[in-house]
C-alpha cells in the first residue's frame, strides 16, 4: 500500500478516521479551554464580559473543525444546516492554519530571546502544528466557497483587533512583551496569509 494512500481522500473519509478525527480534536479543544482557564478568569474579573469570546483563539479554531467533522459525520440529519456549516468549515481552516503557526512562532520566538523550552512546549508545538494540517487535508470534503472565506477572514482580523485593542490576546512568553507592536503586525499579516493558504488549497482541492 503506498504511502500517499494514508493522506487520501478515500482513506480520510472513512468513517474510523472521521471519528478518530472527531474524538481527537474535541478532546484537544477541551483540554484547550482548560489551558486558556486563568486567562479566562481573570478577564472575566477585570475586563467587559463580552471580551471572554475574543480570548481563547486555539481552542475554539479546533471547536470549529471539530464541529466540520460533525457534518462530514452525519451529512443526512445536518443536512438543513448547509449554510452555518459553510461558514464553520471555512472557519475551521483559516484559523486553524492561523493560530497554528501563530502559537509555533510564538513559542520558537520566546526561545530565540533566551527563553527555556519546555516539553509542554514541545507538546504544543506538535499539536498545534496539526492543527493546520489536519484542515488543508480536509479541505478536499469541505463546501465552503470563497464568500465564507472572506467571512472568516473578516472575523480572524476582528479577534486580532479585539486581542491587541483591549490586550486580551494570548500571554506570551515572558521574554516577547517587550515586542507586543511587532506581534500585532505579524498577527495580522498572518491571518491575510492564512486566508490566501485557505484559498489557495480550495482551487487546488476542485482540480483533484
Amino acid at each position: 500500500m503506498r504511502l500517499s494512500y494514508f493522506w487520501s481522500r478515500a482513506f480520510l473519509s472513512t468513517r474510523f478516521m472521521l471519528w478518530l478525527f472527531f474524538i481527537s480534536n474535541l478532546l484537544g479543544t477541551v483540554y484547550g479551554y482548560i489551558w486558556y482557564g486563568g486567562q479566562l478568569r481573570e478577564t472575566w474579573m477585570s475586563q467587559p464580559h463580552w471580551l471572554i469570546v475574543f480570548v481563547p483563539d486555539s481552542p475554539t479554531a479546533s471547536l470549529f473543525f471539530t464541529l466540520a467533522l460533525l457534518f462530514l459525520l452525519f451529512p443526512g440529519p445536518l443536512a438543513k444546516f448547509d449554510k452555518i456549516r459553510t461558514l464553520i468549515e471555512a472557519l475551521a481552516v483559516v484559523t486553524s492554519v492561523k493560530y497554528g503557526v501563530w502559537a509555533v512562532s510564538m513559542i520558537f520566538a520566546g526561545a530565540y530571546q533566551g527563553g527555556d523550552l519546555v516539553w509542554q512546549d514541545w507538546m504544543l508545538v506538535a499539536s498545534h502544528l496539526a492543527m493546520a494540517v489536519e484542515t488543508l487535508l480536509f479541505v478536499r470534503m469541505f463546501k465552503f466557497g470563497t464568500l465564507m472565506i472572506l467571512s472568516a477572514t473578516c472575523w480572524t482580523l476582528l479577534n486580532d483587533l479585539v486581542d491587541y485593542t483591549y490586550d486580551v490576546y494570548p500571554w506570551l512568553p515572558q521574554t516577547l512583551y517587550d515586542d507586543v507592536n511587532t506581534i500585532k503586525l505579524f498577527t495580522v499579516l498572518l491571518t491575510v496569509a492564512s486566508a490566501v493558504v485557505t484559498w489557495i488549497a480550495l482551487k487546488g482541492a476542485k482540480r483533484t
